[in-house]
């Protein structure tokens, strides 16, 4: 009876009562793995925030190909010159020759209204930065997945734990509501001069420390399910139920010894994306060696009077038009071996991320051997345990049936039922170490996303 407990389905209940006006009670009810997993990633702050890190890299895209694009801006200006800058001139022009003559040039009142325009007609340095743009976007794009993967295996963790939990809470009180049984009969039998009283105080201790026991359970229950709640985004006093699920179904899956194909692995693709943006900052520092070249245009209408306001009388004043188109071509000839010091720095950036890039995949292939030998460990406890727990419970019944007849002593009753608990407990213990190692294969084959279908 105490092995179908084992391997019931559990129905989880949390005991707040309090709702949200935000969602509906429905939205709470029967919560699956996969509900979970699906709200996580809509509600998850970390999410939200990577989702922030590609929409931010868009605008970053297009403010580098702004650069690309016509430069208009409009000015203004009105000045005012006191004192009028002075110019020495030859006296011949004023009939006084062999003399300088200072003449002050200019109006006092000046004003200038004009509009400019650049166009960059060729520019690497600009150009390479729009490919990096565009390939960053790409990098908070995987980023964004590999937070998704980190929060999918957070949840799972946290799921798997909460069942176990559950299924040891099952567990004690199958064995409290036995005890007590006992407890009853004992007490009775004690009544009628059946038994010692020591008997029934043995029992009362048991019994006790079942039901201290199964406190802390439930104390560690509302941790783990708090735990899980933050972090798929439900408020903590939220009234929450989960979908049944049967934890003790073990289907082992063959795995290959090694990782040859790393395709799946986010961590890759970003170090490798990682790769390509210095590769874009190695061309961007080559093409400081390239000439750039651009054109510029501006025009502007002028006036010029010695009052104010200017051209408040008639004649007094002169206004004119003014423009100018032009090319600028700016070769670079030399800065100090200063472009040569960067381009060479970074290229040793690159043959350094290569080097990550092979440590890393070095990495995970040992993860994953780690992992699927772990798996394999626990598999192999798992199945020592549950033979153990089976075991447990044979013996546990016959010494039940033989107490009940009076074949043999309370002692070895109670002995066969802490045998049979310690046995229940261990099984689930390793229960929940062979699913996280379950999990660790599967992130270790990049198999998480998997878990939403």
């Amino acid at each position: 009876m105490i092995k179908k407990v084992i391997t019931i389905s559990v129905q989880l209940v949390l005991t707040c009562f309090c709702v949200v006006e935000a969602y509906g009670q429905s939205d709470f009810q029967n919560l699956n793995l996969q509900k979970l997993i699906q709200r996580a990633l809509e509600t998850n702050h970390n999410a939200k925030k990577a989702d922030l890190d590609v929409e931010n890299s868009n605008y970053k895209i297009k403010e580098i190909r702004s650069a690309t694009m016509p430069q208009i801006s409009g000015t203004s200006a009105l000045n005012y010159n006191p004192l009028l800058q002075q110019s020495a001139l030859p006296g011949d022009f004023f009939g006084q020759p062999g003399t300088t003559i200072l003449v002050a040039l200019g109006q006092k009142w000046n004003a200038s209204a004009g509009i400019n325009v650049n166009q960059i007609i060729f520019n690497q340095a600009v150009f390479s930065g729009l490919k990096a743009a565009s390939t960053t976007r790409e990098f908070y794009k995987l980023n964004a997945d590999l937070t998704d993967e980190n929060i999918i295996e957070q949840v799972t963790s946290a799921y798997y734990g909460v069942m176990v939990q559950r299924q040891q809470l099952v567990v004690l009180d199958t064995t409290i509501k036995n005890t007590e049984k006992l407890l009853t009969i004992l007490q009775t039998n004690y009544q009628n001069g059946l038994v010692k009283k020591l008997d029934v105080d043995r029992i009362s201790v048991t019994f006790s420390n079942l039901k201290t026991r199964k406190q802390q359970v439930v104390n560690s229950i509302n941790l783990l399910e708090n735990q899980l709640k933050f972090l798929v985004g439900i408020p903590l006093e939220q009234s929450v139920t989960f979908a049944e699920i049967d934890i003790t179904a073990i289907n082992p899956q063959f795995v290959q010894d090694s990782i040859s194909d790393f395709s799946n692995r986010l961590e890759i693709s970003m170090l490798e994306t990682q790769s390509r943006l210095l590769n874009y900052q190695l061309k961007s520092y080559q093409a400081e060696y390239y000439p750039t070249l651009s054109l510029a245009g501006n025009y502007s209408y002028q006036g010029l009077s010695n009052d104010f306001p200017i051209g408040a009388e008639t004649g007094k004043a002169n206004w004119f038009d003014v423009a100018t188109i032009g090319l600028s071509l700016r070769v670079p000839v030399f800065n100090g071996f200063a472009t040569n010091s960067r381009i060479q720095q970074s290229k040793i950036a690159i043959k350094k991320m290569e080097e990550d890039i092979a440590l890393a995949k070095e990495s995970m292939n040992l993860a994953y051997k780690n992992a699927i030998t772990q798996m394999s460990n626990n598999l192999l406890n798992l199945s020592a345990q549950k033979q153990n727990m089976e075991l447990a419970e044979d013996v546990y019944n016959s010494t039940a049936q033989n107490y009940n007849t009076g074949l043999t002593s309370l002692t070895d009753l109670l002995s066969a039922e802490n045998s049979l608990t310690e046995a229940q407990n261990n099984y689930l213990t390793e229960l929940l170490k062979y699913k996280l190692a379950e999990l660790q294969v599967m992130k270790s084959r990049g198999q998480l996303k998997s878990l939403v279908k």
